[in-house]
């Protein structure tokens, strides 16, 4: 006889895992590319200053890399005569020229008069910010551009774009006395901060992971586990591997490293011991055979 307080046809339950990893990679897929869309923005985007006079230098400047270890900027620098200033189609000056820049650079650059003008790597020192704050540094950047040719000034045009895709620029462009002035704030892009957070958060969900099981293999007193040493062995190695993947390569001290790293590793080879030196402690002693038994 059916029990009448028992449901019919009772409800299925839907498995939790799936579709969880579902939503997760549902995120994951969603957060990429806002990234890859924001960063190509990012990129895309062009800073002008000085003036649109019709005989004029245009400077094309090109974030080319940041070196926060070395507190230098690369920019990639193309000049180009418009007007009466240039011949040949803009590709060399009419007469001796001179590009004037700021101190933060290592001097000025000159081209001959009538000679193709080619494309420069310029440095640029870098000011404020520390690669010790990984992945919260930020630098700034006075660079300013002026023209002499032929002994006298010249209207200068400046275009400024940014193609290191670890750094996002933020360019403050006027124009004062003729030259062209760029503040430049440097900082970490939003995929590599998000990564670096994310590198901190997977660390510290390892190394409590590790400790969750150390915790249950003493209190349990399991003995020498060897799959369980195995995986807490591997997981002390394969977290230095880990950090090494930073993007930027930031050195060994960085924040990154005494937020997470450092304490992870610390966790983890404690655990491991602690694990090690109870489970010796744990393990069935074995009598040796009594004389003249078979």
């Amino acid at each position: 006889m059916p029990n009448p307080h028992r449901p019919a046809h009772p409800a299925r339950r839907v498995p939790l895992l799936p579709g969880l990893l579902l939503i997760a990679i549902v995120a994951a897929v969603t957060v990429g590319a806002w990234l890859q869309f924001g960063e190509r923005q990012a990129l895309d985007t062009v800073y002008t200053a000085g003036r649109t006079d019709r005989d004029r230098i245009d400077i094309n400047a090109t974030i080319q890399r940041v070196d926060a270890a070395g507190r230098e900027m690369t920019l990639r620098v193309l000049v180009n005569p418009r007007g009466t200033l240039a011949e040949a189609g803009g590709v060399s000056p009419a007469e001796d020229l001179t590009v004037q820049t700021s101190t933060a650079t290592r001097g000025d650059l000159t081209f001959k008069a009538h000679q193709r003008i080619s494309t420069l790597d310029v440095p640029v020192a870098l000011t404020g910010g520390s690669i010790t704050d990984y992945p919260f540094d930020a630098y700034g950047a006075d660079v300013e551009f002026g023209a002499v040719l032929g002994g006298e000034k010249v209207p200068v045009r400046v275009t400024l774009s940014n193609n290191d895709v670890l750094f996002s620029a933020t360019v403050d462009a006027t124009t004062t006395q003729g030259i062209a002035v760029l503040d430049i704030e440097l900082a970490r892009s939003n995929s590599v901060f998000l990564f670096a957070i994310f590198m901190m958060l997977a660390m510290w969900a390892l190394a409590v992971s590790v400790l969750i099981g150390g915790w249950y293999l003493v209190t349990r007193r399991k003995g020498l586990t060897w799959p369980a040493l195995g995986w807490m062995a591997a997981t002390l190695f394969a977290l230095a591997a880990f950090r090494n993947t930073a993007p930027g390569a930031p050195p060994i001290g960085c924040l990154l490293d005494y937020i997470a790293f450092l304490w992870a590793e610390t966790v983890i080879a404690f655990c491991l011991i602690t694990v090690v030196i109870a489970g010796i402690r744990a393990e069935p002693r074995t009598t040796p055979p009594a004389d003249g038994a078979p």
